[in-house]
C-alpha cells in the first residue's frame, strides 16, 4: 500500500497589491465619504422633518460601506461609487424649481414687464410701507415709462453684518420723477428663514423684485438698519436703456422659467454683473463681485462712479440716512 507523500511545497505568498491600487482605492474612498457628507447635507435642506435624520444616517451608513469597499477591493469600490452618483444625481437633478407655493408677503410677487418700443409698463411693483420688518402695509403697483425719459442709474449696497458681504440693488430714475428699484432676492416661502448654506443646497427659488426707493430702500434704512450706500453709474444712454431692459427681460424670464437661487452663482451680485457684462462685454470679473461688500472699490477702479475723490471720501458721501431721499434730485 502506497503512502501518500506529504508536500513540502510551500503556499504561495499573497500578492502584494501596488501603490497605485492603494492610492485608487483611497481615493475612492475620500470620494463616497464626500458624495456621503454632499448627500447628507442636502437632504437636511431637502427632505421632511420626519424622514431627515433617518435619511442622513442612512446617506453614512452607506457611503462609509462603500469607502471600505473601495479600500478593499478598488474596481468594486468604484463600481459602487458610479451607482451612488447616478442615484444622487438623478434625485438632485429631479428637484425643480417653482413659482408656485406659499411664498412670504414681500416677495410674493416678481415684476413682469410690457415693452413696445419706449413704452414700458411694469407690472407687480412693490410699494410696501414698512413701520418695522414684520409690520408693514401691502401694495402692489403698476408703473407706465418711457425709456426715452431714463436718465439716470444708480447702484446700492446694502451692508447688515460682515462689511465683506453686501446686498445690491439698482435703481432706475425717470426725468418725470418717477424711479424703480430692482433688486435680484430669495424668494422665501411663509415662516422661511434665510440661509446661507440653504442656497447652496436649492432651498430657495430666485425672484426679481421691483420697487419703489420708498419701499425697498427704506425698509433697509430706516425698518432694518442696515448700512446703505448709493453709487451714480456712469453710463452713456445706450447702456442705461440696455441695463433697464435686461432687468425688465430678466422678471418676464423668471416669470417663465423659475430659477433656484444659488449662493455663489445665482445672487443679488453675480445676476447684477451678468447682466451688467451684457451691457459691457470687457467689464473683468474680481473678487469682489462675490465679496459683494467691496463692490465699490471695483466700480471706482474700473471708473463706473464718480472718481473725482479718493475712494473713501466717495463712500462716506454715498450713506444713505435714514429718511432721506436722495434719488429725489434737487431743482
Amino acid at each position: 500500500m502506497n503512502e501518500a507523500k506529504p508536500d513540502h511545497r510551500s503556499a504561495a505568498p499573497p500578492r502584494r497589491r501596488s501603490a497605485g491600487t492603494v492610492a485608487a482605492g483611497i481615493a475612492i474612498a475620500i470620494t463616497a465619504l464626500s458624495l456621503g457628507a454632499w448627500t447628507a447635507a442636502a437632504l437636511w435642506y431637502q427632505a421632511g422633518a420626519s424622514w431627515r435624520l433617518p435619511l442622513m444616517g442612512a446617506s453614512g451608513i452607506m457611503a462609509l460601506a462603500l469607502a471600505v469597499a473601495a479600500i478593499r477591493h478598488p474596481v468594486r469600490g468604484l463600481a459602487g461609487l458610479a451607482v451612488a452618483l447616478a442615484a444622487v444625481g438623478l434625485w438632485w437633478s429631479a428637484i425643480a424649481p417653482s413659482n408656485d407655493r406659499s411664498w412670504a408677503p414681500d416677495v410674493s410677487r416678481g415684476v413682469t414687464a410690457e415693452i413696445r418700443g419706449s413704452d414700458v409698463t411694469l407690472r407687480d411693483v412693490r410699494d410696501f410701507q414698512w413701520r418695522t420688518p414684520d409690520d408693514f402695509t401691502p401694495r402692489w403697483r403698476t408703473l407706465s415709462l418711457n425709456l426715452d425719459q431714463l436718465d439716470r442709474v444708480d447702484l446700492y449696497s446694502s451692508v447688515w453684518a460682515s462689511p465683506a458681504i453686501a446686498h445690491t440693488l439698482v435703481g432706475f430714475g425717470f426725468s418725470d420723477g418717477q424711479y424703480v428699484v430692482f433688486s435680484a432676492e430669495i424668494r422665501r416661502e411663509l415662516g422661511e428663514q434665510f440661509s446661507e448654506i440653504g442656497g447652496f443646497f436649492k432651498e430657495f427659488e430666485l425672484v426679481l423684485i421691483a420697487a419703489t426707493p420708498d419701499d425697498i430702500i427704506h425698509l433697509r434704512t430706516d425698518a432694518r438698519g442696515e448700512h446703505v450706500t448709493r453709487y451714480p453709474l456712469k453710463l452713456s444712454p445706450e447702456q442705461m436703456r440696455a441695463a433697464f431692459l435686461i432687468f425688465a427681460n430678466k422678471g418676464n424670464a423668471l416669470a417663465q422659467r423659475p430659477e433656484f437661487y444659488q449662493t455663489i452663482t445665482t445672487n443679488c451680485t453675480t445676476v447684477v454683473f451678468r447682466l451688467a457684462r451684457i451691457v459691457e462685454p470687457n467689464i473683468p470679473f474680481d473678487w469682489r463681485i462675490l465679496a459683494s461688500g467691496y463692490l465699490p472699490g471695483y466700480l471706482y477702479d474700473h471708473r463706473l462712479i464718480d472718481t473725482t475723490a479718493p475712494l473713501a471720501a466717495i463712500e462716506r458721501a454715498a450713506v444713505v440716512t435714514p429718511g432721506t431721499r436722495p434719488w429725489i434730485l434737487a431743482k
